[in-house]
């Protein structure tokens, strides 16, 4: 049941805050409200005005860090296309290949994925990469600041190259180079989400906001209802910070969190799709979606 699923939930993240939570309210409501004995008196007014003005701008943050993912996801799906594309375009348009150069470009065409997930992560994609170019490659692109950049160049320059030899009918090599451009595209707009996170006091003032009402929340409802303050407290908030977690988890769709996109499945996706083009009778399992290890 979903009710009781942990893997991919916000719980593990929360937990310490909501066990100070409850922990607070039971002894508020052990104590009936008195803080060094002195009696604190709330009503559960303004927990009614501030929960919902909260409550709206909770919404509204997460909106805007659905929309990064969801935009995050679409560019990737875009990837996935123009990969395909491209591989289907070099195999086919540039029939006086032989197999061994047509694999180099369809291998470097596999290799902008990976190169990508760990530039949008700041890890090395070096040892992922390394079997798929050759050493001279391997060591241009290794040197290179922008290493996914380094590889479109690539792409490119051997474009022109059989465009300069005569070895292409030029028209089909402009349409080849569009989706050079489109990769291109797709990792700007990438590092576009990764590089302008929300702005941090917005989230910063939601994020004490969310804190400082449940903290006092306890002393609104002991006298309204009781026994049953901790219960409530804990419904509300699981909700409050799970809802600010989750806005946190999902600004940034590249990491490596359960909730980001499962970057290497995509490459995996890819790396089959192409390597099949290729007519490899051997190819690499696919991956899941869930899990840090297969991100």
């Amino acid at each position: 049941m979903l009710f009781f699923t942990l893997t991919g939930s916000i719980v593990p993240r929360i937990l310490a805050p909501m066990a100070v939570t409850i922990g607070l309210s039971g002894a508020v409501t052990w104590a009936h409200g008195v803080l060094f004995s002195q009696k604190i008196t709330l009503t559960p007014i303004p927990f009614s005005l501030i929960g919902l003005a909260l409550a709206i701008f909770l919404g509204f943050r997460n909106s805007a860090s659905y929309d990064r993912f969801w935009e995050g996801r679409k560019l990737w799906g875009h990837l996935v296309i123009d990969c395909r594309t491209l591989a289907r375009q070099m195999l086919y348009y540039l029939p006086d290949l032989d197999a061994a150069r047509q694999q180099r470009l369809i291998y470097r065409v596999i290799a902008f994925p990976y190169a990508l997930k760990h530039h949008l992560r700041d890890s090395d994609p070096t040892p992922q990469i390394a079997e798929m170019l050759d050493e001279a490659e391997r060591a241009s692109v290794a040197a290179a600041h922008n290493r996914p950049d380094a590889l479109v160049r690539r792409m490119s320059a051997e474009l022109a190259a059989e465009l300069a030899k005569g070895r292409a009918n030029p028209m089909l090599v402009a349409e080849m180079e569009s989706h050079v451009a489109a990769i291109a595209g797709i990792q700007a707009g990438c590092e576009r989400i990764k590089n302008t996170p929300l702005p941090f006091s917005y989230s910063l003032l939601l994020h004490r906001t969310a804190y400082l009402y449940c903290f006092a929340l306890p002393f609104g409802l002991v006298d309204t209802i009781g026994f049953m303050t901790p219960f409530v407290v804990a419904i509300v908030s699981y909700t409050f910070f799970g809802l600010d977690a989750l806005g946190d988890e999902i600004e940034e769709p590249f990491g490596i969190a359960p909730n980001d996109l499962p970057l290497a499945s995509l490459c995996r996706t890819i790396e089959r799709d192409l390597r099949a083009a290729l007519g490899e009778d051997i190819l690499p399992p696919p991956l899941g979606v869930v899990g840090h290890c297969l991100r």
